[in-house]
């Protein structure tokens, strides 16, 4: 009996660590808000709207500053800089930026499979590569073409190769795969609501356009090589294969929680802002800003079919004015960068 007991309590020990040992991210459709992160900023620092941001391999998490800060705000403070880098508890363990190479009006990043920080910056039209620490600008491709900037000096050198012009560039993913840089080229409804392509070099590929686009504001790739287009205005996430095939639409629809006078729907910001993914190797959930609502909404990524959401209109901690970019790290926690509430959030999945 003694060694039944035993032998009973093991087994009920590795299946308790078999459950511990189990990603929250994969089960739950739940969040709530870590109010101790981020940690408070130094130096008086005081942040701007917040463009976007992004998570690298080791869950830090790099927030895109857009200084729009009040000069009344600056009585008691100073303007933070560009590009602010938290750790996972939510400390500042680095910044950088140059306002003279850096827009003033930075729109979403991205961290390619080598760390490096790819920024994507909407009105000046202008795509950069940097060393993840910001030391070095490696790529640009910009409002005057494409430039080398490699060696780190010269900065203003044209390549030879061809060009890509963007117009209002909105999100960039790279291929893990071949490194080819995927560009959704469309934040203005007069842009031109494309997504370009290029080699690692930055040498121009292909392009994709569907004229029935209203907004092209996100972009990113699944691991299985599909491609995710936000069409803001739009109600809607288009998938795309590789080469611009289009394999499916996911409707994000959206209801005013007061009716208006009038019948009429009125757009807030769009339905389909921004997105990522759950982080296990399925990528089962896919994460979605809905500035409409006011909500983050959790979709499966397959079916489209809408299984949870968080968060609501506010200006308290885990509500939002006007959420703009969104990440999702490792272990499954979901943040939002605001650019009107010009704060950055961190919610915890809920077993």
């Amino acid at each position: 009996m003694k060694s039944l007991l035993m032998k009973t309590a093991a087994c009920t020990a590795l299946a308790m660590a078999a459950l511990t040992a189990s990603p929250a991210f994969a089960q739950s459709v739940k969040y709530e808000v870590d109010t101790s992160w981020p940690k408070p900023l130094p130096d008086k620092w005081v942040i701007g709207g917040l463009g976007g941001l992004c998570v690298d391999a080791q869950d830090h998490v790099l927030i895109l500053n857009r200084q729009d800060v009040l000069d009344v705000d600056l009585n008691a403070g100073k303007v933070a800089p560009n590009m602010i880098e938290f750790d996972p508890a939510g400390n500042v363990v680095n910044s950088w930026g140059d306002p003279k190479l850096l827009d003033d009006r930075l729109h979403s990043c991205h961290f390619d499979g080598e760390g490096n920080v790819w920024v994507a910056s909407a009105p000046s039209g202008m795509i950069q590569k940097y060393s993840h620490d910001g030391k070095r600008m490696l790529l640009q491709i910009g409002p005057k073409g494409k430039i080398d900037s490699s060696d780190g000096t010269d900065k203003g050198k044209p390549l030879n190769s061809d060009a890509a012009i963007f117009n209002m560039p909105s999100s960039i993913f790279v291929d893990r795969g071949n490194g080819d840089v995927y560009v959704s080229d469309g934040e203005g409804s007069g842009s031109n609501r494309r997504i370009a392509v290029m080699d690692k070099t930055g040498k121009f590929l292909r392009q994709w356009k569907q004229e029935d686009m209203q907004t092209v504001h996100c972009l990113t790739m699944a691991k299985n090589g599909d491609v995710y287009v936000c069409n803001r205005l739009g109600e809607s996430i288009r998938v795309f294969d590789k080469m611009g095939k289009l394999k499916r639409t996911i409707s994000v629809p959206w209801q005013p929680v007061t009716p208006p006078k009038d019948g009429k729907k009125k757009e807030t910001g769009g339905s389909a802002v921004a997105i990522d993914f759950s982080p296990d190797p399925q990528q089962k959930l896919m994460f979605v800003i809905n500035q409409n609502s006011a909500t983050i909404e959790i979709l499966e990524r397959e079916s489209g079919k809408k299984v949870g959401q968080f968060g609501r209109a506010g200006s308290f901690i885990g509500e939002f004015q006007q959420a703009h970019g969104i990440a999702v790290d490792s272990k499954g926690n979901v943040y939002i960068a605001e650019n009107r509430g010009r704060r950055v959030h961190k919610f915890k999945p809920v077993p």
